[in-house]
């Protein structure tokens, strides 16, 4: 069974005076917007297309709503515990794309923010592709040498937050430990705090499709990613 926790219990002001920025990937309508979203944007001593359309359920729910309703969730969850939460998008339209991977990647620096944490939903297609993982940046000067340690800590906070909830680890990241660090992610690279990407099951396994597309199973991730935040800040 991949999903047994409960919300995490509130308690008011305990993330009161921190900024925590939510980065929920993609956009619902980036698919109608080919040539904006396929311009080069930097993303840290190297440029990338400015965003992607992100991946779907087999039954065809976006990646972009699974990281949106997750997000919100998680910003009201936050704020009702005293911390200031700043969204890198506020919609999830037809008619809206982006912002790009360089905006985003930037987004906690000029809020001086405490973390920053990208939600994702992977599509892998191997076999028996399924379960979470968490993705932080190399140690890779200039770009994130400074935030390395403290992103690792994060990374590993939220493992232990999502292995607490029941979710199972990835079973098609090497190491099969959850964590992933890679050196080729704008939203990683170009941050100046504490930042994870967290891919949260992948959304072409049938199994993890069907808790990503159902209200509990957004609820449990959203609790997850609330306690991951202030077991790392406590």
């Amino acid at each position: 069974m991949r999903l047994v926790a409960a919300p995490a219990p509130r308690l008011a002001g305990d993330l009161a005076d921190r900024v925590i920025v939510v980065d929920p990937g993609h956009q619902l309508g980036n698919h109608n917007f080919p040539r904006k979203i396929g311009r080069r944007v930097p993303a840290g001593g190297f440029t990338k297309p400015c965003n992607t359309t992100g991946t779907a359920t087999d039954g065809g729910y976006p990646e972009a709503t699974f990281a949106w309703r997750v997000a919100r969730q998680l910003r009201r969850a936050l704020i009702d515990r005293g911390a200031q939460v700043v969204l890198t998008r506020h919609s999830n339209r037809e008619d809206r794309w982006g912002p790009c991977v360089d905006v985003r990647g930037r987004a906690g620096n000029a809020v001086d923010a405490d973390l920053k944490i990208s939600i994702h939903g992977d599509g892998s297609t191997a076999p028996d592709a399924h379960g979470f993982h968490v993705i932080a940046p190399i140690d890779r000067k200039p770009w994130t040498h400074d935030i390395f340690s403290d992103s690792t800590r994060l990374a590993t906070t939220a493992r232990q937050a999502l292995d607490a909830a029941g979710f199972d680890r990835a079973t098609y990241v090497a190491g099969g430990d959850g964590l992933d660090f890679r050196g080729d992610l704008a939203t990683l690279n170009l941050s100046d705090v504490p930042t994870i990407l967290v891919e949260l099951g992948n959304m072409r396994d049938s199994g993890d499709a069907q808790v990503m597309t159902s209200a509990d199973g957004q609820a449990a991730y959203a609790a997850a990613l609330v306690e991951a935040v202030r077991r790392y800040l406590r």
